[in-house]
């Protein structure tokens, strides 16, 4: 059902590995008559969704072209290393890139690190996309970094993950078109920003009207009581 008469709802978009359900859970108790819709959207996609007005917004990773988008940074992901179980990586703690120096890695074409390519050496092939290059993980065909969000996501048993220091992090974002920022996207605004059912979201209370006075009424003004007349005293005979 389209136009006027369609009972509103809100629509948004999220990246693989972005997982909403924290404040999916928010929005059903502050507006349950609102629906919420979730869909997943291709990390190359996401802008152009919101662009299209195919969802109202969408989490994504930044960097961003944010070319008529707003943006609101939420959160820092910790990059890591996936490698395979009997690794020697999977032996330590945390890695540096100093450690993996000698290493062959993965760069797929889906790649959200803010970053030209993977440090060490590349493998000629480059995966399309994150999923593929897990499985060419597993197959010892070299290492992958990403973060930690998309190594939990294709998690496999065979497959493990360290965090690497001193390499560049993904930033999570919410963004939407700059001109509608309507009634529903500023309860989401809040709902991520961590805003409580009655907050003013910065904006300063209605006044309220001041009750009109109410004429004065004249006081009725009281006759004066004159002292009862007293009877002359009648003449004892």
């Amino acid at each position: 059902m389209t136009g006027p008469d369609a009972p509103p709802s809100f629509t948004l978009g999220y990246v693989p590995g972005v997982t909403p359900g924290k404040w999916v859970r928010t929005w059903q108790e502050r507006l349950p008559k609102v629906p919420l819709v979730l869909n997943t959207v291709n990390p190359h996609e996401a802008t152009q969704k919101i662009h299209d007005r195919e969802v109202d917004a969408a989490l994504l990773r930044l960097p961003i072209d944010r070319t008529g988008l707003h943006a609101i940074p939420l959160y820092v992901e910790t990059t890591v290393v996936v490698v395979p179980k009997d690794h020697v990586v999977a032996a330590a703690d945390e890695v540096t890139l100093q450690d993996l120096a000698d290493e062959l890695f993965l760069h797929p074409h889906d790649d959200t690190l803010d970053w030209p390519h993977p440090p060490g050496k590349l493998a000629e092939h480059r995966p399309d996309t994150t999923a593929d290059a897990i499985e060419l993980v597993a197959a010892g065909v070299g290492l992958l970094v990403v973060p930690q969000s998309l190594a939990r996501l294709h998690h496999r048993r065979d497959l493990t993950y360290r965090p690497l220091a001193d390499v560049p992090e993904s930033q999570v974002a919410l963004s939407w078109l700059e001109d509608e920022t309507t009634d529903l996207m500023e309860q989401f605004i809040g709902i991520v920003r961590g805003r409580t059912v009655n907050s003013t979201r910065g904006k300063a209370p209605e006044p309220k009207p001041k009750a009109k006075a109410q004429p004065k009424t004249q006081a009725k003004t009281k006759k004066p009581q004159h002292p009862p007349k007293r009877g002359k005293p009648r003449r004892r005979g």
